[in-house]
């Protein structure tokens, strides 16, 4: 399971751990990644997506996880999430 969140794309950083002394070693910042079950208004059912907190939040507030994923960039999201946002598409197509 690799430590990318599906519908930002974030993952982890590097940087340095500074000591009082500054000595630098190298570390990295890993995205805060929850595993979360978002509703789907347009499916009628959830899905389960492992998103940032970040990106939990710009889906609240944007309104809703379908309203996030027809502005959200294709390359950017994950391969299950780039599924979901064209049955969506579909779904809304046809109703």
């Amino acid at each position: 399971m690799s430590r990318r969140c599906e519908l930002t794309g974030k993952g982890p950083m590097t940087g340095n751990n500074v000591s009082h002394a500054k000595n630098r070693t190298r570390r990295r910042f890993l995205p805060n990644l929850n595993d979360v079950t978002l509703q789907s208004e347009t499916l009628g059912r959830g899905v389960k997506l492992r998103i940032s907190a970040a990106a939990l939040r710009s889906v609240d507030h944007r309104g809703g996880l379908d309203a996030f994923l027809a502005k959200a960039k294709d390359d950017e999201l994950s391969a299950s999430a780039l599924k979901v946002k064209k049955e969506i598409a579909k779904a809304q197509a046809s109703a």
